[in-house]
């Protein structure tokens, strides 16, 4: 009812999302010399014909996946070495997350060239990946022993949920490198019903899954390796995977009558929680006052909702708390209020009773976020529904709001809930609306600096950056549960990505990073050697200081992934560098822009001197989202321009002698 499901689908679907292949291996201590036989053929093989110049490929895998709780995987591999870049492959990861899912039986060796064995009985570590939703990500590692081109490695591990952990069931069949075999299996979970489809197809030549007796099976050769690109979207809506879609009801073939049925259903659970209108009046009277215009109390109560403790958004919990939070389960929006706590689903919740206390249209709508998948209606797939929004009408127009979600500013939504699909919930089973894409100068970063040049070519000076819309909120996000070091420690790092050459930063301020609402600002002294190159009695300097990220975009020729942007954007910088003693400017160059404002995409350069100082004014607005791969030429262009116009030079020189008369 408070949606704890959605989000655990949408953490697990992630997560797999992230893992290769080639760690995906299992079956317990119990069976361990149960390997496969190594064929002559396998050890004397140099290539794979049909995967050209590849470092490595999997000669086999094999995953057999059990849904009846507790849900388990069983993981096979076999990996051939063929270059000296393959040898990479014998250091594994495999990722878990932690208090949610465990990794046992994992066994490994190494078959070297000549067939004789090298086991594995080496140290297995675990080390913090990433953390996400509220979920930390770790990571089984170990390294496998004697590897060598020409070695054969295979390793196996079970994978298995906690026990009443929902997720996502998939296969997914595309991997980092080339696959010769792979057999995939699957025990559905007798409890609910089962459907399953291929969205992406499946491998020339591969048969449909089928079942036989209790389990479905699917059996694929010679399958490409999927090629990991810049701007792309998420791999696993790329990858061929087979997605299994448990559902309490019947099956039904028509997605209309589907998403109404289920539209009813999720409005009903909607409306019994949130369903306390004379307690959220009492809270709406704690929090505006009678005389505010409508926006701002919607605003105040929104404000206000974003300060209740988010359960799913928090560090990681102990099994302590974890049950304790388990114990103390919120029925109403009363209790979420009462309590001071809620999950991202009930804290949305009570935004929307808050709304509606104000007097106010406000309905919620499920959304399925497109960080994981590309959302299709006509799979019927309610679990991709992770997250939910409630649209509210304030001055007959309609707002899109999500406060369940950390650090999302007033008005907005957080990138990966923009430009989607949305059920939005009403008695009759709702009806399908698209959430809105911000425009660029919604989401704004501005570096603003005062600058220094001396006669080494060394830049040092006072640098101000200002964040604001979403630039501000996925910062704000991705740093919420961290310390301030941790956080001085992201943005320094974060600068010292823009710059193409050696750069020493320090943040000297504290930013706000409590209030959504407000830019994120950061300042900082810099120094940045070797800025200005000599020749002969001259200076040049570089007048793009902060473009490296955009003149490395999309340097390769070809493409073979449509593009994707997370969100629209604007960058803008303002820089002013003061010139060395005895030096002035001798020539600038003519600034670039492009001409057509009709064009999604925007460069502005431009490059003056004011009183003997160089002024360097530099724009980039971005307006896309996901394009075609045909599409790659021209943005191609566009990115070549920029580097052109970034990699233009003033010539700096010694200041002229004036001459006095006698």
């Amino acid at each position: 009812m408070d949606g704890a499901c959605f989000m655990s689908l949408a953490v697990r679907a992630w997560i797999l999302s992230l893992i290769p292949a080639f760690l995906l291996i299992s079956i317990p201590r119990a069976q361990a010399e149960d390997w496969l036989p190594v064929g002559p053929e396998d050890l004397q093989m140099h290539g794979e014909p049909k995967a050209p110049g590849a470092a490595a490929i999997y000669l086999y895998r094999q995953v057999d996946r059990d849904d009846t709780p507790p849900a388990t995987e069983k993981h096979y591999l076999r990996l051939k070495i063929l270059t000296e870049e393959g040898r990479k492959y014998a250091n594994v990861e495999i990722p878990f997350v932690k208090g949610y899912e465990y990794v046992r039986g994992i066994d490994a060796r190494t078959i070297r060239p000549d067939g004789t064995i090298a086991r594995f009985d080496g140290t297995v570590y675990e080390k913090p990946l990433v953390s996400t939703r509220g979920r930390k990500l770790l990571a089984k590692t170990f390294t496998l022993p004697d590897v060598e081109v020409g070695s054969i490695i295979e390793y196996r591990y079970q994978h298995q949920q906690e026990a009443g952990y929902v997720f996502d069931s998939h296969w997914i069949l595309s991997q980092e490198l080339f696959t010769r075999q792979a057999k995939f299996s699957l025990e559905p979970d007798r409890d609910f019903n089962l459907t399953w489809s291929w969205p992406r197809g499946l491998p020339d030549g591969t048969a449909v899954p089928a079942k036989e007796r209790d389990r479905i099976r699917l059996e694929a050769h010679d399958i490409p390796a999927f090629v990991e690109e810049e701007f792309m979207p998420p791999q696993n809506e790329l990858k061929y995977r087979v997605d299994f879609i448990y559902s309490e009801e019947k099956v039904e073939k028509d997605p209309v009558v589907f998403w109404k049925h289920f539209g009813r259903e999720a409005f009903s659970r909607t409306q019994k929680f949130a369903d306390a209108p004379k307690a959220m009046q009492r809270v709406v009277a704690q929090i505006v006052q009678a005389d505010d215009p409508p926006e701002t109390k919607l605003r105040k109560v929104y404000e206000r909702v974003l300060q209740v403790r988010n359960t799913t958004f928090e560090r990681e919990k102990s099994e302590q708390e974890r049950e304790r939070d388990k114990q103390r389960t919120a029925h109403t929006v009363e209790d979420v209020w009462n309590r001071g706590s809620g999950s991202a689903t009930e804290v949305t919740y009570l935004f929307l009773a808050l709304a509606r206390a104000l007097g106010l249209q406000a309905d919620l709508a499920l959304v399925s976020t497109r960080d994981q998948y590309f959302f299709n209606p006509a799979v019927m797939n309610p679990q991709q529904l992770n997250s939910s929004l409630v649209i509210v009408v304030l001055g007959g127009k309609q707002m899109y709001l999500d406060p369940g979600i950390p650090c999302t500013p007033f008005g907005m939504l957080p990138w990966n809930e923009t430009a989607v699909r949305a059920l939005k919930l009403a008695k009759d089973g709702g009806s399908w609306v698209d959430t809105p894409l911000p425009v660029p100068s919604a989401s704004r970063l501005e570096r603003k600096a005062q600058l220094k040049l001396d006669a080494q070519g060394t830049l040092t000076g006072k640098l101000t950056i200002r964040y604001t819309g979403l630039e501000a909120g996925w910062r704000r996000f991705e740093e919420r549960n961290e310390d301030d070091t941790d956080r001085k420690q992201f943005l320094e790092d974060q600068l010292k990505l823009t710059v193409p050459s050696g750069i020493n930063v320090t943040l000297t301020n504290t930013p706000d990073w409590s209030h959504a609402d407000e830019p994120l600002v950061a300042e900082y002294d810099l120094k940045v050697s070797g800025w200005a190159s000599a020749a002969g009695q001259r200076q040049l300097v570089r007048v793009a200081l902060f473009g490296n990220e955009d003149d490395r975009a999309f340097a390769h020729a070809m493409r073979t992934q449509p593009i994707y942007f997370e969100f629209p954007y604007e960058h803008a910088d303002d820089i002013r560098i003061e010139m060395p003693a005895g030096r002035h400017i001798d020539s600038l160059p003519r600034g670039s822009s492009t001409t057509d404002p009709d064009d999604p995409l925007s460069y502005k350069l431009a490059v003056e001197n004011e009183d003997g100082a160089l002024h360097l004014r530099r724009q980039i607005s971005l307006n896309l989202l996901l394009l075609k791969v045909s599409y790659y030429d021209k943005l191609r262009q566009f990115f070549q321009a920029v580097r052109s116009g970034d990699e233009q030079q003033v010539v700096v020189g010694p200041a002229l002698a004036i001459s006095r008369p006698n």
